[in-house]
């Protein structure tokens, strides 16, 4: 039999320090600070295995919106499924299979309190909160807050009700009115609202999904494309993660 190289993506997970980076990132956006806090190796180390990860396209970087000098660090979930399952196939046709629809609601065994926050509870944060109750089909009791809200924007409602979920209803709430309450998952879903207020008191965990403000582009049609992004990264993303609590039930 002739000899044949393993994907690189197979010997990119095999190393311990990139397989605890993608772990990391599977639940939340990190910095490279924390990072080099969570696995105890030095911050130049991480980095150099931030960039080769970086380079296969399985992780992506952005400035934070709240401090320009820092840089968070987010899993590509689609590019790593589907170059896990190409690896897969390469060894034998059976194991690229997929193992689970991603794309359809996903039901929930145990009820799940969660709640997400960003800054002014007027488009990401509300967004997520129609996709996490319609994705859960109901099972996941979800609210979302800001540290400075404002009121629902008529766009966010447009682009959820494009995509078949309804947020009309939804209002915009300040932090403090959760106050006491306790949540199985906080997420934050704006630099801003993460850095300002990085620990929820009623979280048992803390998650960031760190998304632009599409109501800092001026330009109408931009606008209304960023509106359109982060309605189908949010789909994505809390698909994922039903499907990560509904594997650990």
């Amino acid at each position: 039999m002739t000899a044949i190289q393993p994907p690189e993506l197979i010997k990119l997970l095999a190393h311990d320090l990139r397989w605890t980076i993608i772990q990391a990132l599977t639940l939340s956006d990190c910095r490279v600070q924390e990072l080099a806090e969570l696995t105890g190796e030095p911050l130049n180390l991480v980095s150099y295995h931030l960039k080769r990860l970086r380079s296969a396209g399985v992780i992506s970087a952005r400035r934070s919106e709240a401090d320009r000098r820092d840089t968070y660090y987010a899993l590509e979930f689609d590019r790593l499924r589907q170059m896990y399952q190409a690896a897969g196939r390469s060894l034998h046709p059976v194991l690229g299979a997929l193992t689970a629809d991603v794309s359809q609601p996903v039901r929930l065994s145990e009820p799940v309190r969660v709640l997400f926050i960003c800054t002014h509870n007027s488009v990401r944060s509300q967004m997520a909160e129609g996709w996490m109750r319609h994705l859960s089909a109901g099972a996941a009791q979800t609210f979302s807050a800001g540290s400075a809200p404002t009121e629902v924007h008529p766009d966010a409602v447009r682009t959820m009700a494009r995509c078949g979920v309804n947020i009309q209803s939804q209002q915009a709430k300040p932090l403090d009115r959760f106050s006491g309450q306790t949540f199985d998952y906080v997420i934050t879903v704006c630099d801003r609202a993460r850095e300002l207020c990085p620990a929820f008191p009623g979280g048992q965990t803390q998650i960031h999904w760190g998304l632009p403000d599409p109501l800092l582009i001026e330009d109408d049609r931009q606008r209304a494309l960023s509106f359109s992004q982060i309605a189908e990264n949010l789909r994505r993303r809390i698909l994922y993660f039903l499907h990560t609590l509904a594997v650990a039930a």
